[in-house]
């Protein structure tokens, strides 16, 4: 069922290798493009491939970023490397580790893909994670997604595309404050608070974007000492919403709902964390997993965990979209100190309730002797790799 061999460890020489991929997602008319020129405009932006992915014609906006209308390299100004992407995106990601040498060096160190307005990331978010050849050369770095503050809020009503941008995102960049309504504004950030409490929120006028809002979103940044379990998860954003015992839950904003329409159809989006402080057994874990993908499925919008398993003794971290999970990675330490698993999904049309009952019975389950090694599948945590989609 799976693919990898064995679980990797993010912060040794071959992770540090990987090349870091940002996805720069958003709806049509967002401001994706003013924002890519702004950025490639930067310092910290030297030794990056843009990847443009549009479909059919490549519009004229395009042209700025691109200086050229052939699929060739180009050396901008400021030492970012584009190209346009006419092709398959494997095949294109494939092809750049050499297309883009010169006399056998690799000519960037990081990758930003722009996807086209319309597009679902979720296809790009699996491309990355399942495909061995890429999975072996680049690593997901962050989702950022442009929201425009003076559209924003009638796109999230029309289009579903829109909200699983949102969805999915790491950091959210808000764009043009300076024509939107003060009012509508603040309710557009609200709701993307209740669709998305772990993203951050970054205010880019003209296009102007801090690197930091964009570069170093991932676990592992290769320039720092410690991950950064804390801003990867955002935990803070659901502490006003703390429960008893060892877990607690954000409904997405509820104390916010009595403002809201509850037809709206993002009002099925949810975000759930979970602290547990007892370790867990693989096993269990492993079945709790499959069970949970199966269940889920694609509405399981993305997870990410940092575990204390039983029988290890440094953090072993999980990364999901829909149904399928990245190679789990063992981080070098707890860097907090505290040996607490955390777990943060959001979910589409997901009760809550379900997830921590299930979770209640994974942490109360006792694994059943394991099966003879010739018959037995490779687990998820043991290979990594991620499952089938589930059938239907």
């Amino acid at each position: 069922m799976f693919g990898y061999d064995s679980m990797t460890t993010p912060m040794d020489g071959r992770a540090r290798a990987l090349i870091p991929v940002t996805l720069l997602t958003g709806f049509l008319g967002s401001g994706k493009t003013t924002v890519l020129n702004a950025l490639v405009q930067r310092p910290e932006m030297a030794r990056t491939l843009v990847v443009i992915n549009e479909f059919g014609q490549i519009g004229l906006d395009h042209m700025l970023v691109a200086h050229s209308t052939e699929d060739i390299l180009v050396e901008m100004d400021s030492g970012c490397l584009c190209c346009t992407i006419r092709g398959d995106l494997v095949r294109t990601l494939r092809d750049a580790v050499w297309r883009f040498s010169r006399e056998g060096v690799r000519q960037f160190d990081r990758l930003v893909i722009e996807t086209t307005g319309l597009s679902d990331p979720a296809p790009i978010l699996h491309t990355l994670m399942t495909d061995r050849f890429i999975a072996a050369r680049y690593r997901l770095d962050g989702v950022v997604c442009t929201v425009d503050l003076a559209n924003g809020d009638a796109t999230l009503d029309a289009h579903p595309e829109a909200l699983k941008q949102v969805a999915v995102a790491d950091s959210l960049l808000l764009t043009k404050e300076d024509i939107a309504d003060p009012a509508l504004q603040l309710a557009t950030r609200e709701r993307l608070r209740r669709l998305n409490p772990t993203a951050r929120q970054w205010h880019v006028p003209q296009g102007v974007v801090d690197p930091t809002a964009v570069l170093g979103l991932g676990l592992f940044d290769v320039n720092a000492k410690v991950p950064d379990v804390a801003r990867w998860l955002r935990l803070e954003v659901f502490q006003d919403h703390h429960e008893h015992g060892h877990e607690h839950g954000h409904e997405g904003g509820d104390a916010h709902h009595h403002h809201h329409d509850v037809n709206r159809h993002d009002d099925h989006i949810r975000a759930h964390c979970f602290s547990v402080s007892d370790p867990i057994d693989p096993a269990a874990l492993d079945e709790w997993l499959d069970m949970m993908r199966a269940f889920m499925g694609p509405r399981m919008l993305r997870l990410k965990a940092v575990l204390n398993l039983r029988g290890e003794d440094v953090p072993v971290v999980l990364h999901g979209v829909q149904h399928i999970l990245h190679p789990p990675a063992r981080l070098p330490a707890w860097p907090d100190g505290q040996r607490l698993s955390h777990l943060v999904f959001i979910t589409q049309d997901i009760d809550r309730a379900l997830i921590k009952g299930s979770l209640n019975e994974l942490m109360r389950a006792v694994p059943a002797a394991a099966p003879p090694e010739t018959n037995r599948p490779a687990s998820a945590l043991q290979a990594g790799a991620p499952a089938r989609a589930p059938d239907g």
